[in-house]
């Protein structure tokens, strides 16, 4: 072998690695709008609320997406972007949506489906995919997750298939009534109800993979592990083929997102990848 040729092998290979350690650069944009101008015309509260923050790559194509969805009980909380899942290859999008008791819960599951949609509208002018967008959030931002992946309704509004969505990854979610909805019909915290504004009312076989997390049973809300655990069987029951449920042990409730953030960057690295070679 000649030394042009070793010469030329030797630059090819560096120039690869080069390419493969490439730095992946981000920037964050915040408080942009995800309902029309029309809507949010006139409307004070809308027009603070009902916005997001955006990270993502900006040199790299075909990233996954993360819509996030923040906790609060539906009374409280405010958008954020995990910082652990910063850095990780795909954006993510912090979404802020009105709260209880301004307006009925079922404003805050159609704010979500509305940023949701954006997703799927928008990422590709990003360089995101659209093929690769996830739906996750904790407690309150678990169960409007649940709610915008099992009834379609919402999405529909929108044009959106929510069985377009790439995985739905609750944390600690009410699988059940949201205590908030039992409060507005005037029915006990302490009482379980499954309705129309229960995601377990809306299982069924061709929903979206499903990766369920909830902290330890013996320290976790009342119930919420049970309920969740109910999800996942019925969700079998109904024929759903990808379902999981994942109990951190030793984390309560309000530990249990540190614990399960690195579990969904996993989850959407390999889901990601699997999707994206069956392309």
């Amino acid at each position: 072998m000649t030394s042009k040729i070793v010469f030329a092998i030797t630059l090819s290979f560096i120039l690869t690695n080069v390419c493969a350690q490439q730095k992946i650069e981000y920037k964050t944009e915040s408080a942009i709008p995800y309902y029309p101008e029309l809507v949010m015309q006139g409307d004070t509260y809308i027009q603070q609320m009902c916005v997001f923050d955006f990270y993502y790559p900006t040199n790299i194509k075909d990233f996954p997406t993360i819509v996030w969805f923040h906790g609060g009980g539906l009374t409280a909380g405010t958008r954020e972007i995990p910082e652990f899942l910063k850095d990780k290859g795909f954006a993510v999008i912090g979404v802020g949506y009105r709260l209880s008791p301004k307006v009925k819960v079922v404003d805050c599951i159609k704010d979500a489906a509305a940023a949701t949609a954006w997703a799927f509208k928008n990422i590709e002018e990003y360089g995101g995919n659209t093929s690769l967008v996830f739906v996750s959030g904790m407690s309150a931002g678990g169960y409007l997750a649940y709610m915008v992946g099992l009834d379609k309704k919402y999405l529909k509004i929108h044009t959106i298939d929510a069985n377009q969505i790439a995985g739905l990854i609750p944390f600690s979610g009410h699988a059940i009534t949201h205590f908030t909805v039992r409060k507005e019909m005037g029915i006990p915290g302490h009482q379980p109800t499954i309705d129309a504004m229960a995601p377990l009312y809306h299982v069924r076989a061709d929903a979206p993979p499903m990766l369920i997390i909830t902290g330890d049973r013996k320290l976790e809300m009342l119930g919420r592990y049970e309920e969740n655990a109910y999800m996942m069987r019925m969700m079998k029951v109904a024929g759903h083929k990808q379902v999981r449920i994942l109990e951190l042990d030793g984390f309560n409730h309000g530990q249990m997102m540190y614990a399960a953030l690195p579990i969904l960057y996993r989850e959407v690295k390999q889901m990601s990848q699997e999707i994206m070679n069956l392309k």
